[in-house]
């Protein structure tokens, strides 16, 4: 997925070495001595616990971070003790994210209806259940066109809440914040442009798949790519759509559904338009990507630690 995984670990770190110094720290300082204040976060503040059984009881549920059932047990059990705790999104979030590398796309999404039950801002669970809803909607569903106006309106919603309610510790460096902010920003408008595609607005699935390929440069996903080319084919603009869908083929391997299907929509369209199929090479492994896979957490789901109330 992109680099996600790396920035995870980036701002985790951060976030986590915050909650830790906040929970051994000292309350009172010394006469005399200045109180020196972190730097404050970008956007939302990251989740506190109010107080340390609060806090213990969070760190023991995140015990199996991977296991979705688990996680999702857990955090079941956590929301029962502590019915207003702040820590309850990250624990759904955290099972959001196992559901998605199990491949769970059902369980995915309820795990994200609960994050968004408990804060309906939040931009990685409105991503997560967006790309759920674009890429497991078919033409023949009775309710499709329901679907994809809930992903399309929770995919904007994101773009206007990546800002304010990504939540970062005190001294993360803000160019990783803003790396992982346009992550999600390419996932939002991934959702988007797969939409409007789905519903033969070309032009406007155009633009938003170049957003989302723009908006990342560094790594473009190979789903938004080949959707550009789809979405340049359709409009019978064969040479743009022949140059992503070439692009496409280059980010992925043949023995992949999409690796397949870019191949497919080059060979296409080299007959169209005459030009040669050039010689096979090896394409360099691509991490999974694109609207079944939404963001992982960024750290920005590490708490921090009020003291413990008296």
């Amino acid at each position: 997925m992109k680099t996600a995984a790396i920035l995870a670990v980036t701002l985790a770190l951060g976030a986590f070495a915050g909650a830790q110094q906040q929970s051994s720290a000292p309350q009172n300082k010394p006469a005399g001595q200045a109180a020196t204040a972190p730097a404050a976060p970008q956007g939302k503040r990251p989740p506190q616990a109010k107080t340390q059984p609060e806090f213990d009881a969070y760190k023991a549920a995140m015990t199996n971070p991977s296991d979705g059932p688990a996680i999702e047990k857990a955090a079941d059990d956590f929301a029962a003790k502590f019915p207003d705790s702040e820590l309850r999104v990250l624990l759904y979030r955290t099972a959001m994210h196992a559901y998605q590398s199990a491949n769970n796309a059902d369980k995915m999404m309820e795990m994200g209806r609960k994050v968004l039950a408990i804060d309906p801002d939040d931009p990685e669970a409105l991503i997560g259940v967006a790309q759920v809803l674009a890429e497991r909607t078919r033409d023949t569903d009775l309710d499709k066109d329901q679907r994809w106006n809930e992903a399309l309106t929770m995919a904007q919603k994101s773009l206007s809440t990546i800002d304010s309610d990504v939540a970062a510790s005190p001294g993360t460096p803000p160019d990783k914040i803003e790396a992982y902010k346009n992550f999600l920003r390419s996932d939002a408008y991934l959702v988007v442009g797969s939409v409007q595609y789905n519903e033969g607005k070309y032009p406007d699935a155009q633009a938003s798949l170049q957003k989302s390929i723009d908006v990342y440069p560094s790594q473009p996903d190979p789903i938004a790519v080949l959707r550009l080319a789809l979405a340049f084919d359709k409009q019978e603009k064969y040479q743009d759509a022949l140059k992503y869908a070439n692009q496409a083929v280059g980010m992925t391997q043949e023995s992949t559904a999409i690796g397949s299907a870019a191949r497919h929509e080059r060979d296409r369209l080299m007959q169209l338009t005459g030009a040669v199929i050039p010689a096979p090479s090896a394409a360099p492994a691509q991490p999974a990507g694109g609207a079944g896979t939404p963001a992982q957490p960024a750290g920005t789901g590490t708490p921090t630690q009020t003291p413990p109330q008296k």
